[in-house]
């Protein structure tokens, strides 16, 4: 659920006789645990009540490839079922193939692009961890936003990471500095949604390894400090089953119908989604006023103030969703943008006119503030259980209760420095 890939490794032989074949079990805890890999109380699908049985991890031969940065390695993406064959709803890449289906049932793809932001230390993840994360070297001691001397510095470790990413099958379009100290991105071609949300969950992971042998680490949470944080912009356009564009047309702005129905559905959904786009307490605080993370519920035509950025023109044309950050589940996020797509085609709602100008200051309303407001949004939504399901609403909407309860119990180092002494 927190958009990490979790498994195991099997030996080749093992794999080819049996994996291959039958897959391979693991506890159903793995969807019903917090980050630190805690069991915890509240879901329907795993519990001490039920056992804590298996699951199975079903291999998606599409996503077979070697992983260069590990020896004699090749990875395998798996569709999480139960035991009698049944997906498993509430797993992330279920979540979405449920949505890809509704949208083919449409005659309808989705593809998608993700731009994901990290910040580079110096320390190790071992020497990180025991310094509590507090006095780490960042990589850049200036802001190299699209700097080439400043980039050079860090450029043996992101020329392994694109080189990695390039021989496990994906395609990278560049690389640039970002504002923050250390912080840069890295791009990679657009693709059809489920291989995009695959590509981008073995990326994350891979940097971080290579990271590693470097003797450095990397984070994609989405406010390491109160500098600029780690966004996840997410581009995505939709196409015909025969594969023609179907967003540009001949109404305002060079929009087609489905284009304006589409952007409007996103528009109303967007508060009562938002917990999938920024599923962690530290995701809210991405959203501050004039950090070109967004605070308003708005479209408007390449505005980096707005929630929703229409880029591109004819066949290009997409929408890019500036709410998430790097720690979001591309899966969820990406599910939830098709959904409110979904919404707005299917009801034929309106648009309303495009916002000119600084969205900030715009007086639209604001999206959540925090995972609090958000997830009660997202748990009280009709559309969300339209779209989702009762299931699959329960079982993400607990997630948010526990991330929020072990929150609510924590003393953080700004309560001891403001209350220490002087309190």
């Amino acid at each position: 659920m927190q958009g990490r890939l979790q498994g195991k490794r099997c030996g080749a032989r093992y794999f080819l006789e049996e994996v291959l074949r039958h897959g391979t079990e693991g506890c159903n805890y793995l969807l019903a645990v917090d980050v630190d890999m805690n069991t915890v109380d509240g879901y329907a699908m795993s519990s001490w009540e039920r056992g804590y049985g298996d699951l199975m991890m079903a291999p998606d031969l599409d996503t077979l490839r070697l992983i260069p940065w590990l020896e004699g390695t090749a990875m395998v993406l798996c569709d999480v079922q139960w035991l009698d064959g049944t997906p498993v709803v509430a797993s992330p890449r279920q979540v979405l193939r449920a949505q890809l289906d509704r949208l083919a049932a449409m005659g309808l793809k989705a593809y998608v692009g993700t731009e994901l932001e990290f910040m580079v230390f110096d320390d190790t993840f071992e020497s990180a961890w025991d310094k509590r994360y507090r006095d780490l070297v960042p990589g850049n001691q200036y802001n190299v936003d699209y700097s080439l001397l400043g980039t050079s510095r860090v450029e043996p470790l992101l020329r392994d990471i694109r080189n990695g990413m390039t021989g496990a099958g994906l395609y990278v379009e560049s690389a640039k500095g970002e504002c923050n100290f250390g912080q840069h991105e890295i791009a990679f071609r657009y693709d059809e949604a489920l291989v995009t949300c695959d590509n981008h969950s073995i990326y994350k992971t891979g940097a971080k390894e290579i990271a590693a042998k470097h003797g450095k680490s990397l984070t994609f949470m989405a406010k390491y400090d109160e500098r600029e944080g780690n966004s996840c912009h997410i581009h995505l356009s939709f196409r015909s089953a025969a594969g023609d564009a179907v967003l540009a047309g001949d109404r305002e702005h060079g929009f087609s119908e489905l284009m304006e129905r589409f952007i409007a559905g996103q528009l109303a959904c967007l508060s009562e989604f938002t917990y999938l786009l920024a599923p962690n307490i530290n995701s809210y605080k991405r959203f501050v006023r004039g950090s070109f993370a967004p605070t308003a519920v708005a479209w408007g035509l390449d505005n980096r103030t707005c929630s929703l950025r229409v880029v591109g023109h004819g066949d290009s044309l997409r929408v890019e969703n500036r709410l998430p950050g790097g720690d979001v589940n591309p899966y969820l996020a990406v599910a939830a943008i098709i959904a409110a797509g979904l919404h707005g085609i299917e009801n034929e709602l309106e648009l309303e006119p495009l916002l000119e100008g600084n969205a900030y200051d715009s007086g639209k309303q604001h999206v959540p503030a925090t995972l609090r407001e958000a997830a009660a949004l997202f748990t009280g939504s009709k559309i969300a259980r339209d779209a989702f399901g009762e299931e699959m609403v329960d079982h993400y909407a607990n997630a948010a209760r526990v991330e929020l309860d072990a929150y609510d119990a924590a003393v953080t180092d700004w309560e001891r420095i403001r209350g220490f002494e002087r309190l």
